[in-house]
């Protein structure tokens, strides 16, 4: 699973988090500026952010460093360098900032700014992993199910995914969920994948709200219900999940869950397929048979004017 290092979402959090710790220990002539970077940062306003960042950054204020690193890594108000942006998340991630460790171990993971080395992105992933860091604690993980940078190692992956899914984060929550469902490095469980696939769910994972809705179909961890499983594969679906519209498209075909509708199961089973995905591609030739004209041009039409959802 690839992650950048911040979406606006997240660098926001980051950035409240990063100040919040750094007003306790600066002073007041420090926190001043900080704040309104901030504030600045966060308006849309990067020229005043870089601005009022850039000579904190330069008095070794970390949380200052870090945005640097973010405005440079993202490329806000000017173009992208990443080379600047792993300079100033090297300097604060030196000063243990737990967000500056995790993007530096991404900078290293994927060589942006720095020479790929995923031992070393390992050893700063697992520095704001031990400071608690959601995001480094599962690209730990994801590295020891993955023997990057370290010996392959399921059991240890699975810890590091329990605690960053333990405090939320949905990624954490899928991979930690499709150990439990392979019996890789924990006990196979069904039920507890089914859990962890939910609590992702819950949050507009596509990915676990297409393999909840698989699980109920099946019976698989859960109770069989088909009308359950029509809601999930419809969310997944929604936000363009290719395997989810196939199931979904099937569902439509057969009535499960769903009352009987061609012209539905035809643009959902299309979607899937145009995305490559070859179930779809058989499942769509045989629903061909039994339609008219009249119904697969509508289809079409809905599968032109079909946008995906954001969750």
């Amino acid at each position: 699973m690839v992650l950048r290092v911040a979406t606006n979402m997240s660098v926001s959090r980051k950035l409240l988090g990063a100040i919040t710790a750094t007003l306790v220990v600066v002073s007041a002539a420090v926190a001043g500026p900080l704040e309104d970077g901030a504030a600045a940062y966060l308006r849309g306003d990067y020229a005043s952010a870089l601005r009022l960042h850039r000579p904190l950054a330069e008095q070794g204020i970390a949380a200052a460093q870090f945005t640097l690193g973010i405005i440079y890594h993202d490329g806000f108000g000017m173009p992208k360098n990443y080379n600047e942006a792993a300079k100033w998340f090297q300097k604060a991630a030196n000063q243990g900032h737990a967000a500056a460790r995790t993007a530096l171990g991404d900078m290293y993971y994927h060589g942006r700014g720095l020479p790929q080395d995923y031992v070393q992105a390992a050893k700063w992933f697992r520095l704001a992993a031990d400071q608690g860091a959601t995001v480094a604690q599962l690209r730990l993980g994801g590295m020891y199910g993955a023997g990057q940078g370290l010996p392959k190692d399921f059991a240890e992956g699975a810890k590091w995914l329990r605690k960053a899914a333990e405090q939320g984060n949905a990624g954490a929550q899928v991979l930690l969920a499709l150990q439990y469902r392979n019996g890789m490095g924990v006990t196979q469980d069904h039920a507890e994948a089914a859990k962890w696939f939910r609590l992702s769910a819950e949050q507009g994972n596509a990915v676990a709200q297409g393999t909840l809705g698989a699980m109920y179909l099946g019976g698989q961890g859960v109770l069989q219900d088909f009308a359950e499983a029509t809601k999930w594969l419809q969310k997944s679906a929604d936000q363009g999940h290719a395997e989810a519209q196939n199931l979904l498209g099937l569902s439509y075909m057969t009535g499960y869950g769903v009352p009987v509708d061609n012209v539905r199961a035809y643009m959902w089973l299309n979607l899937s397929a145009v995305q490559g995905f070859k179930g779809a591609e058989t499942n769509r030739s045989q629903l061909l048979l039994q339609m008219t004209p009249a119904e697969i041009a509508e289809a079409q039409k809905l599968a032109r004017e079909w946008k995906p959802v954001q969750q």
